[in-house]
């Protein structure tokens, strides 16, 4: 527990300052993100919508513009963050909860959401990404599906460790622990850079509990 609250309070102290650079800068390797949002839209059209780690609100303007009739939570640790995340939403804050906290328990007591979204978010919960995954299952309705888009692994120990030192783990723990909870719907690993680095697309509905035990 004491080392979870350490790795959310630096994330806070670390996004304190890059909320001021993050779209100027996170453009060049945060691949997939307009993406996996589309491709659920090809998928649902969702009326509960969470995402997680919402950042500076990317996504959540996309969301706003593909379902304009979803009620849209965004969640982050990050008040600088979710600050931007208002300035870009502009008008359509009106449409869009935005929640300053950790995801590591439900956010409501029955499930509530048809699509749970983590874009870059998984791979900085160290420790806390299997919490999060667990969340998302209890939060989800039946039926429902959740999209991950995310950093997968790299070939390059150098790397790995440079991306660990900026709080991101990269060794494919991701996909075994969703495909346990999640039937696929869609999963692609693609490469980065000549393949400095693969990306995981991850889109997956709901199993129901004796499934997931057995998976497990």
């Amino acid at each position: 527990m004491q080392e979870k609250r350490q790795n959310q309070n630096t994330l806070v102290q670390y996004y304190a300052f890059h909320s001021k650079i993050y779209d100027a800068t996170r453009w060049s390797f945060l691949f997939g993100r307009t993406t996996i949002v589309r491709q659920v839209a090809m998928r649902m059209q969702p009326t509960r919508i969470l995402e997680v780690g919402c950042g500076t609100g990317n996504n959540l303007v996309q969301l706003c513009k593909l379902f304009p009739d979803a009620y849209i939570t965004g969640l982050d640790l990050s008040n600088a963050m979710l600050a931007r995340a208002r300035q870009h939403l502009g008008e359509q804050t009106q449409h869009v909860q935005l929640l300053e906290r950790a995801y590591d328990r439900p956010l409501k007591i029955t499930p509530s959401f048809d699509l749970i979204l983590f874009s870059y978010a998984l791979t900085m919960f160290n420790p806390g990404w299997e919490q999060a995954i667990d969340a998302a299952y209890r939060d989800l309705r039946p039926g429902g599906l959740i999209a991950v888009v995310d950093f997968h692994d790299t070939p390059v120990t150098l790397y790995r460790q440079w991306m660990e030192r900026n709080h991101v783990r990269m060794t494919g723990h991701l996909l075994p622990y969703l495909t346990a909870h999640f039937q696929p719907q869609q999963t692609d690993i693609r490469p980065a850079y000549a393949g400095l680095w693969t990306y995981l697309l991850f889109i997956g509905k709901k199993k129901t509990p004796m499934a997931v035990k057995e998976a497990k």
